[in-house]
């Protein structure tokens, strides 16, 4: 009944067994080096089969990102820290306001698809901004969830979303951030995902003025609908 319901490269990001994630959200601001160091950790155990799958939610204090792809000269201005991290992509800005969610998922249990995986978190966040009315989509060579801005005679597209995952021994980690209310000049100390030509926004800029308690629930709704999987925690 679910496969038929779902689209077939859906479907495959559904654990056969319909076994629960867990749902863990952290209040606070939590430094970036131990969120990696637990990451790590987490991965291993999930791999070893001694621990569920996790989606963890949280906010980081401001700074800066280098992933695998990043160039030097995207880094504008280091008036942040600045953390080289093992995902892919390139530079990105996370901090307050902004909702960080590392999908730590068993691939091997999931398609082996990493591709799909990648599709599946864009249509998370574009499912999860829906019930804000706010119209979330993918373009052609550029990472990420984007929103389309109109008015007399002018339209822009900004990016509302970053993806970035690593993958190990088919066990997903990091992941995505949606921005819903940072400080988006803190933006300008880099190029975003080496992207110069485009801008970024959050939901507040946009005019929804919703809290990260309503953002988090969007989330979770979306991904139970998104990789079948429930939610726990």
């Amino acid at each position: 009944m679910l496969s038929q319901a779902l689209s077939p490269e859906r479907s495959a990001l559904i654990r056969a067994d319909g076994r629960s994630v867990e749902w863990r959200v952290t209040p606070g601001r939590v430094d970036y080096a131990e969120a990696e160091a637990e990451m790590e950790a987490r991965v291993a155990a999930i791999r070893a089969g001694e621990a569920k799958e996790r989606v963890w939610l949280l906010e980081h204090p401001p700074l800066y990102t280098a992933g695998v792809s990043a160039r030097p000269e995207d880094l504008i201005d280091a008036r942040l820290p600045v953390h080289k991290t093992g995902r892919g992509g390139q530079f990105t800005y996370h901090g307050p306001g902004q909702r960080v969610a590392y999908v730590m998922l068993d691939l091997d249990q999931r398609g082996r698809d990493i591709r799909g995986f990648v599709r599946g978190l864009e249509r998370w966040i574009i499912g999860a901004l829906a019930g804000f009315g706010v119209e979330g989509e993918v373009k052609d060579g550029r990472v990420g969830v984007w929103v389309t801005r109109k008015g007399p005679g002018w339209s822009r597209e900004d990016k509302i979303a970053a993806i970035g995952v690593k993958v190990r021994k088919w066990v997903s980690f990091h992941g995505i951030s949606l921005n819903v209310e940072p400080d988006l000049d803190h933006f300008g100390g880099i190029v975003p995902c080496g992207i110069r030509e485009h801008g970024v926004t959050s939901l507040h800029d946009l005019g929804v003025l919703a809290g990260m308690d309503e953002v988090d629930a969007a989330l979770k709704s979306s991904f139970e609908k998104e990789f079948g999987s429930p939610v726990a925690g």
